[in-house]
């Protein structure tokens, strides 16, 4: 890999620019890129750039694509990138034969087919095949491929064909600005000219891949100084380039791309069923308001209370209550052994029965007639996770004391900077995902390590390491009308800044 469009791996299709051409002019450009392609293998006179990019795209990627996804690159080239992935599952497609010829001599182990992802068939090693009906994969990585193949939004319709339901591509661009920087690197003869390629802005983009059924997840730049220098590299392209304004000058981006969920041809609303977990430690006053107010939603709905050693007698009003419930809701109740709201929320989640998890305080600040409004939102699969935000609709007096909104306020502030996604409010308890992106998150829990006794950051972190798509629904926060809070703004405010500098650590900063 090296510092321009044309030292991409390889192509997914052919030509150069977005703008129609004359046939002739578009067969030209279809031979300079064929030809300057077929040359990729070579190697540059300055190789310093092309390894210091690729080492770090694949640190970048492995970090980014979860362990379990089914990988296809499209335009694989040699395939090395491909091979620097840890995924068990990795295949690769490229339009050139010769290409795919060394890809499959340098790494035996994995899959190579030749198509065009821009056609309507894909050529592989048994016959043609209709787009249509080809294997679909969790991760697409189109690597670059944008600055030139003549359609980039045909291009992007070709990458979403091969993408399966809750499946993400991984697109990488240069930033517009290093045109010229490239240019000049041509004209000095540190890198290898490049036929006429697409440099596109960030607007650019995003119109694109509105009009293709397609949105950002989020969005990663990465590298201002495209070379190996001991010492200053990595303090250069780690912490530097994530200072805010400074992505105005970086290398290049990767953007993480879903399918939009109000796109033609969108699967049906899944009609899943729900558990809600409410942990409750002193909370013996909520608890019948807790199970009179929770309505059914989707195939069915389960209570499950979780217990956390109380002092007001909580675990007796839950077994009252239990017992007698004659009612649509399916009611359960465990008793914690652990400590602190995350612990709870992981026992309840471990005895769930439900397509999908909801997390409710047992304060019931947030009102359990708010759920269908969660439910609904994943169910048309507008989010892959949602959660509530308080800070939009005005509060009841006495709801939020005002130290712990103006904390909610500067967190969420950095949050949205070190996740790279909008996050209002990170501490609201109402959270909902579907269960099988829970247990994804569970096995790949050990990254971040046991570090939250809310929670609350736990579902945040993990959500944004699987690169899911996040959303937030505005709720009226009330005043509580039974008990105390169980949060100590000071002692927890530094556990917040502690999982501040784990988010910087492991996800910004990488």
């Amino acid at each position: 890999m090296g510092t321009s469009p044309g030292e991409s791996a390889g192509p997914a299709g052919v030509g150069a620019v977005g703008a129609p051409l004359a046939p002739s002019r578009a067969e030209a450009l279809e031979a300079s890129w064929r030809e300057y392609y077929a040359r990729a293998s070579e190697a540059p006179a300055h190789p310093g750039a092309r390894t210091a990019m690729h080492a770090d795209l694949a640190g970048a990627l492995a970090r980014l694509i979860p362990a379990d996804a089914a990988v296809l690159e499209v335009g694989s080239g040699d395939g090395d990138l491909l091979a620097s992935l840890p995924n068990a599952v990795r295949e690769g497609l490229d339009y050139l034969p010769d290409a795919v010829a060394r890809a499959r001599a340098r790494h035996p182990g994995l899959t190579f087919e030749e198509g065009d992802i821009l056609a309507a068939s894909d050529k592989g090693s048994h016959g043609v095949v209709a787009v249509t009906d080809a294997r679909r994969f969790d991760a697409v990585i189109c690597d670059r491929l944008c600055h030139s193949v003549l359609d980039v939004q045909a291009l992007l319709h070709g990458l979403k064909r091969r993408l399966a339901t809750d499946g993400r591509i991984y697109l990488t661009a240069f930033n517009y600005l290093w045109e010229v920087p490239t240019r000049a690197a041509e004209a000095a003869g540190w890198k290898r000219p490049s036929p006429t390629a697409n440099w596109l802005s960030d607007s650019d983009f995003r119109n694109l891949f509105d009009i293709t059924g397609l949105e950002v997840v989020r969005a990663e730049d990465r590298m201002l100084l495209p070379v190996a220098v001991p010492g200053v590299s990595e303090v250069v392209n780690k912490y530097l380039a994530r200072v805010p304004g400074m992505q105005h000058l970086s290398l290049y981006r990767v953007y993480v791309l879903r399918a939009r969920a109000d796109w033609a041809g969108t699967p049906p609303a899944r009609r899943g069923s729900v558990s809600v977990v409410v942990p409750a430690r002193n909370e013996a006053g909520n608890i019948q308001a807790a199970i009179d107010r929770t309505p059914v939603m989707g195939k069915g709905t389960e209570l499950i209370f979780v217990e956390g050693g109380s002092k007001d007698g909580t675990w007796e009003a839950i077994q009252r209550a239990m017992s007698r419930y004659d009612g649509p809701l399916k009611l359960r109740a465990f008793k914690q052994t652990g400590k602190g709201k995350g612990d709870a929320v992981r026992l309840g989640f471990a005895h769930a029965t439900g397509d999908l998890l909801m997390i409710l305080d047992a304060d019931l600040t947030v009102p359990p007639e708010d759920l269908p409004a969660f439910y609904d939102v994943m169910a048309r699969g507008q989010a892959d996770y949602v959660q509530g935000t308080r800070l939009v609709y005005p509060m009841e007096a006495g709801a939020m004391r005002f130290f712990n909104k103006l904390g909610n306020v500067a967190f969420s502030q950095l949050f949205t900077y070190l996740l790279n996604q909008p996050i209002k409010d990170t501490l609201c308890g109402t959270k909902v995902l579907w269960r099988k992106d829970y247990e994804r998150l569970a096995a790949g829990r050990s990254y971040f390590g046991d570090f939250d006794p809310f929670g609350d950051f736990d579902l945040i972190f993990g959500v944004a390491k699987l690169g899911l798509k996040i959303a937030e629904i505005p709720v009226r926060y009330r005043d509580r009308s039974y008990g105390e809070t169980n949060i100590s703004r000071w002692k927890h405010g530094v556990l917040l800044l502690r999982m501040s500098a784990i988010a910087a650590r492991k996800i910004k900063f990488v």
